[in-house]
């Protein structure tokens, strides 16, 4: 096997994890020494040991590690925080050479765990290959703002809803299971008050028991005027609601409001940042999808199409707002879901973080 295939491995590792890590990135971690593989290990949960230090723990006997090579998907952190640093755990534990997938983007780290390793005798090579791995994590501390997703289904027609003031279901289940991995993948889900009144979502990720679900916002004119009986206000997990004027009422511990005399798509995601939110899902409605095309703020478009066609006066995708200039997209994959098709685009500029 060569290092690629190791740092695959690592990569695999990564994803077990998917969901749980809350703001810091997937990590995967392979130990390997005279080709054999002693141990592999991950980051398992957002305040827990890191991918290097729990792969240590797998072996038998820590002398083990000695003259042994680390593959790590990516930079060994150098610094305090819930836990210590793991470049200093490393060169402790004797390994030789360590093999990297990517340099953490994150200004407290940023080449200084391949340094602080270095300058303690350890070997370090980057190779590259586990960027997709944490592409909000990346994007965010290379642009300063949250990675932004639309999501919506919508018929062969392009209409996501008849007409009406009542949900119109596309799609099958299979589609919906996969909304649900695209919910596990982001920080904070994002619709309007329209959308609230007529789909009442859950917002929920049903797929996994997550210890810290997505914040779940709700943008709206006056949040005075939002059902309060809605199933949203009945789940687990923060919600904010993003409104031009203060809520006069308490209604639960995990509703906050927060007001701004007009809360554009910018606004908002320099909003986000300021919490450290990396990625937000824009779920809805057309309108709101709308703005944050309009802004150069919709980095990926996922969109489902189910093989119905609505006709008439049914609302059409990403309605109501004139984009000021055409957005250049990169196709990511086509995907079936037994009779309905996912598509996945994403900004060019985005391609090259």
């Amino acid at each position: 096997m060569q290092d690629k295939d190791y740092m695959q491995m690592a990569a695999q590792e990564a994803v077990k994890a998917e969901g749980m890590t809350w703001t810091n990135p997937l990590v995967g971690a392979v130990l390997v020494k005279n080709e054999q593989v002693l141990a592999t290990g991950y980051h398992h949960q957002y305040g827990r040991e890191h991918a290097e230090v729990n792969t240590l723990a797998h072996l038998s006997d820590p002398k083990e590690a000695q003259g042994a090579t680390l593959y790590v998907t990516l930079e060994p952190c150098s610094h305090y925080g819930k836990q210590p640093p793991c470049c200093k755990k490393v060169a402790e534990a004797g390994i030789k050479r360590v093999v990297i997938g990517q340099v953490d983007p994150h200004q407290i780290v940023a080449g200084k765990g391949i340094k602080y390793l270095e300058s303690h005798g350890v070997q370090t090579e980057v190779i590259g290959g586990t960027e997709n791995l944490n592409v909000a994590y990346n994007f965010f501390y290379r642009q300063k703002r949250p990675f932004v997703t639309l999501k919506y289904a919508m018929s062969i027609d392009g209409k996501i809803n008849a007409a009406g003031k009542t949900r119109t279901l596309l799609t099958g289940d299979a589609a919906q299971i996969d909304v649900q991995r695209l919910r596990l993948q982001n920080q904070a889900i994002l619709i309007g008050a329209n959308t609230l009144r007529i789909d009442n979502p859950l917002l929920t990720v049903r797929i996994k028991n997550l210890p810290q679900p997505p914040i779940k916002i709700v943008l709206t004119r006056d949040a005075n005027q939002l059902d309060f009986s809605s199933q949203i206000f009945k789940t687990r997990g923060e919600i904010w609601l993003l409104s031009t004027t203060n809520l006069s009422q308490k209604v639960t511990e995990n509703v906050h409001c927060y007001t701004a005399a007009n809360w554009t798509p910018t606004k908002i995601v320099q909003f986000l940042a300021e919490h450290e939110i990396q990625s937000l899902l824009v779920e809805g409605g057309s309108n709101v999808q709308a703005q944050f095309v309009a802004a150069g703020l919709a980095d990926e478009i996922v969109t489902y199409v189910a093989p119905l066609v609505l006709g008439g006066t049914g609302l059409p995708a990403v309605f109501g707002q004139p984009a000021a200039t055409k957005s250049d997209y990169q196709l990511l994959d086509v995907k079936r879901f037994n009779q309905d098709i996912r598509i996945r685009v994403r900004r060019k500029e985005c391609l090259q973080e």
